[in-house]
C-alpha cells in the first residue's frame, strides 16, 4: 500500500469483516468497522462452527489468533451422529473430512466473534451504525450514509454486511432466493441435568435425523446448551398458510409435531421440550454463479459475496478466508484497485465452487432419500 493512508471502511462486524480488520491492523493499516447492532451482546450470534485447517484456521493464523482459538475450541465437537426417524443410530463417528491431522475443532459463534473483537484496537468497531446507502462521489471514493444522518468518505468500502447486504446493491442486482428449506430453531439449557435423554442422543457434537424431506439437527454448544434446528422442505410462508402465529409457542409446537407424525418419541423431545421457544429461519442463497463487475472503491466478502446454505459447512470459514485474503492483497499491492482486483480473481471462482457444493448438499439432504444420501457421504473412506 502506498504512502498516503487509505480510508478503509468495513460494513459489518461478523467473522469475515473482523478478520480483515485484525489482519490489516497487524500490518499497521488503519481500518474502521461499522455495525448496526447496538453492542456486541445485542443479539445471539448463532450456533457452533467447525474451523477447517485450510480456511478458518488459516485465517486465524494470519490474524495471530490460532493459539487463542485452540484454547477455546472443542475438538470433541467434531463427532457426527446420524439417527433414523425410528430413533436408531445409523452412523456415529467423525466424518472423513474432519479426520485430518488438525481436524475441524468446533467453537461457538459468539466465542469466535469475541475473540476477534478483543484482538482489535479500541474503538475500531462503531456500534449502532445502520448503513442506509453508499454514494459514489468520484475517483473510486464513496460516501457512506448511516441512519442517524452521519456520513463518512472512504477510499474502499468493504461490504461484510451479510445476506441482505446494502453494499452489494451497488455491484449487482442479485438478491438471495429461498432455498425451499426452512429451519425452526429451538434450544435446551443445562442439558446434562435437565435433558439427559436428549443429551445422550446428541452426543458430543452434531446429531442429524433426516426422513422424507424433513429433519432434526441438534448441535452441542458450550455452556451446557444444545441448539436444535427443526428442518422442513416447505413453502416459505408455511406458517401463514397454516394460520400460525409464530409467537404462540404451543401452536408452533403442535404444528411441528403434526409434520413429524410417525417419528420416534425420543426424537420428538427435540421439538416438545424446548426451553427457548421457536424461531422461524427460512434459508436463502444467492444465485449460482454470483459475480459482479469490478468497481473501484467497493468489494464484498462473506455472505454478502456468496450467501449459501448452512449445509456447506463453509460459510464462516470462507468469510474469514475472504477477510484474510483481502487484507493480504491490500498489504501486498501498491494501490487499492490493484489489491481488490487481485482479491476478486481469487474470491469469485472459489465462491462459485463452494456455492455449487452447498446447493447440492441441501438438495441431497432434503430429497426423498436424503438420509441415504447424507449417510453415504458420511461413511466415505470408513
Amino acid at each position: 500500500m502506498n504512502a498516503t493512508t487509505p480510508r478503509i471502511v468495513i460494513i459489518g462486524a461478523g467473522p469475515g469483516g473482523l478478520t480483515c480488520a485484525r489482519v490489516l491492523q497487524r500490518h499497521d493499516i488503519p481500518v474502521t468497522v461499522y455495525d448496526l447492532d447496538a453492542s456486541p451482546a445485542a443479539r445471539d450470534q448463532g450456533g457452533t462452527l467447525d474451523m477447517h485447517p485450510d480456511t478458518g484456521q488459516y485465517a486465524l493464523r494470519a490474524a495471530d489468533l490460532l493459539d487463542d482459538f485452540l484454547a477455546l475450541a472443542r475438538p470433541e465437537g467434531r463427532q457426527m451422529r446420524m439417527i433414523g426417524a425410528d430413533g436408531r443410530i445409523v452412523f456415529d463417528g467423525i466424518p472423513p473430512e474432519a479426520d485430518t491431522a488438525d481436524g475441524n475443532p468446533e467453537i461457538d459463534r459468539g466465542q469466535l466473534r469475541n475473540l476477534l473483537l478483543d484482538s482489535l484496537k479500541p474503538h475500531t468497531v462503531h456500534w449502532a451504525h445502520k448503513l442506509t446507502r453508499v454514494e459514489p462521489v468520484g475517483d473510486g471514493i464513496h460516501r457512506v450514509h448511516f441512519a442517524d444522518g452521519a456520513t463518512t468518505d472512504a477510499d474502499l468500502v468493504i461490504g461484510a454486511d451479510g445476506a441482505w447486504s446494502t453494499v452489494r446493491r451497488l455491484l449487482t442486482d442479485a438478491m438471495p432466493l429461498y432455498t425451499g428449506v426452512t429451519f425452526v430453531e429451538t434450544g435446551f439449557n443445562d442439558v446434562d441435568t435437565r435433558h439427559p435423554r436428549l443429551t445422550a442422543l446428541t452426543g458430543a457434537g452434531t446429531m442429524m435425523a433426516l426422513h422424507n424431506q424433513q429433519g432434526l439437527v441438534a448441535q452441542r454448544n458450550s455452556g451446557g446448551h444444545i441448539r436444535v434446528y427443526v428442518a422442513m422442505r416447505t413453502d416459505e410462508d408455511w406458517h401463514q398458510q397454516a394460520g400460525l402465529d409464530l409467537t404462540d409457542t404451543t401452536a408452533v409446537r403442535n404444528a411441528l409435531l403434526d409434520r413429524f407424525t410417525g417419528w420416534s418419541d425420543h426424537l420428538l423431545g427435540f421439538i416438545t421440550d424446548t426451553d427457548t421457544g421457536y424461531i422461524n429461519r427460512p434459508l436463502y442463497a444467492l444465485p449460482v454463479p454470483h459475480s459482479w463487475t469490478h468497481t473501484p472503491g467497493l468489494t464484498l466478502l462473506g455472505d454478502a459475496a456468496h450467501l449459501m446454505s448452512p449445509f456447506s459447512g463453509m460459510g464462516a470459514n470462507l468469510a474469514m478466508l475472504d477477510g484474510a485474503d483481502l487484507a493480504h492483497a491490500l498489504i501486498g499491492n501498491a494501490t487499492i484497485d490493484q489489491a481488490v482486483t487481485a482479491y476478486e480473481k481469487i474470491l469469485l471462482p472459489r465462491s462459485v465452487e463452494a456455492a455449487v457444493g452447498a446447493a447440492g448438499a441441501i438438495d441431497d439432504a432434503f430429497s426423498p432419500d436424503g438420509a441415504a444420501q447424507v449417510l453415504a457421504h458420511m461413511t466415505q473412506h470408513h
